[in-house]
């Protein structure tokens, strides 16, 4: 653990890994190691992984400034060095600060530090000649600051490695990315909302029906309006990861608990949409600046501050939703037509989208309540037409909410 002056926080401490989704040329995926403090992020510790496990790349360790001194860096090192017992670590080159910080961090595992073995025991996993520049850069660090280093147990330090080095240079063996293939798996896309009261209740409400309650919530965010400045997972569980990411750095507390709502889309050929991108365990919709059609087979969601209770619904048949244009005016011409500008469902398609046709009845009642929540209006509303009797769909609760849709850029 690390040797730093104040000792580690009490309350709530928490380690959360999630995946580095976005493209970094790097060919192994990359992960996030977020340490949490009183449901607050402290921290952050960003690596590549290879993909057979054995090899780590760290890039970046940093702790916010009200964090510091008390130990975090070294708990999430200690964690990283944990999650992987037999890979290979290279720690790359230190800044000024990262430097300060190593001379007092206890390695746990100087074995598997790749700046203390020879090249000819790694080098498959990293290119030998760029680790002897690191190792090198570091010895000057800590030549220049008046540190010691660890410097008994890296290999040959401070001497030049560079011919040794180059004779490792092609043992470095080839990673070939791979990428989901959302045309044989469902994807899963996540919102983080925070609802009105009444249908916060109610979607939460374990007592009603979640097939209802999962159509309530779809009607109230928009069939047009599902995420587009977002990953789309290929697990449920990675797309609830990452909302819980997002959530541990809202530093103002809403009002309400915030609601993570993830969308199961069946499998599609998304991936052939301009712009869209298939990385290794999800698919990148965010330089698709139009619409794109989708189907939502299921739909799941959970409080943030209650992550161990999911409710999810399966939608039989499929739902016709969409993924947000950036703006309705990059709308397609089919969006337009079925969807108005606020990704709401026009009415004259509200009555072909009805995955509940059975309880038709119980949806209508639901709908109801929550139309009974809405604020009274500043003036008199004008006179409203009567009720069609067979559009037993809900209305979205409050759509003054949604000027723009929750899935579209600001």
């Amino acid at each position: 653990m690390a040797t730093e002056r104040d000792g580690l926080p009490e309350e709530g401490l928490a380690l959360w890994l999630t995946e580095w989704k976005h493209e970094s040329g790097f060919p192994w995926p990359g992960r996030h190691l977020v340490v949490s403090v009183g449901g607050v992020a402290a921290g952050q510790l960003d690596f590549f992984l290879h993909p057979d496990r054995q090899a780590v790349k760290v890039t970046m360790l940093r702790v916010h400034p009200d964090f510091q001194r008390r130990g975090l860096a070294g708990v999430m090192m200690d964690a990283l060095y944990a999650a992987y017992p037999t890979a290979w670590i290279n720690h790359g080159w230190r800044t000024k600060e990262g430097a300060l910080w190593w001379d007092g961090y206890r390695d746990p595992a100087p074995h598997r530090n790749v700046h203390n073995r020879p090249p000819a025991e790694w080098a498959a996993y990293f290119d030998a000649v760029e680790v002897a520049g690191e190792m090198a850069q570091n010895a000057h660090q800590h030549s220049f600051y008046g540190l010691h280093g660890h410097r008994d147990a890296v290999y040959r330090y401070g001497e030049r490695l560079e011919t040794e080095a180059a004779l490792h240079a092609d043992a470095m063996r080839p990673v070939v990315p791979v990428r989901v293939d959302p045309a044989v798996r469902p994807l899963h896309g996540v919102l983080r909302l925070v609802l009105p009261p009444a249908v916060h209740g109610y979607v939460h409400d374990p007592a009603q029906d979640p097939a209802v309650r999962a159509t309530a919530l779809l009607e109230h965010i928009g069939h047009g309006n599902l995420p587009c400045e977002a990953y789309w997972n290929s697990t449920r569980h990675a797309a609830f990861a990452e909302a819980h990411h997002e959530e541990l750095f809202v530093h103002v507390p809403p009002e309400r608990p915030a609601t993570h709502v993830v969308f199961t889309l069946a499998p599609s050929d998304i991936a052939a949409q301009p712009g869209v991108r298939a990385l290794e365990t999800s698919v990148d919709v965010h330089r698709h600046s139009g619409d794109i059609a989708v189907e939502v087979a299921a739909l799941s969601w959970r409080r943030a501050d209650r992550p161990h209770i999911t409710h999810s619904a399966g939608f039989e048949p499929a739902v016709q939703a969409a993924i947000a244009p950036w703006s309705p005016q990059e709308a397609g011409e089919d969006y337009r037509a079925r969807y108005d500008d606020e990704g709401f469902l026009r009415a004259a398609v509200r009555g072909n989208t009805r995955p509940f046709a059975d309880r038709a009845a119980q949806i209508q009642a639901m709908a109801e309540r929550l139309l009974r929540h809405r604020p009274a209006p500043a003036t008199p509303p004008a006179q409203a037409a009567p009720r069609r009797p067979d559009v037993q769909q809900p209305q979205p609760p409050q759509p003054q909410q949604h000027r723009q849709g929750p899935g579209r850029r600001g």
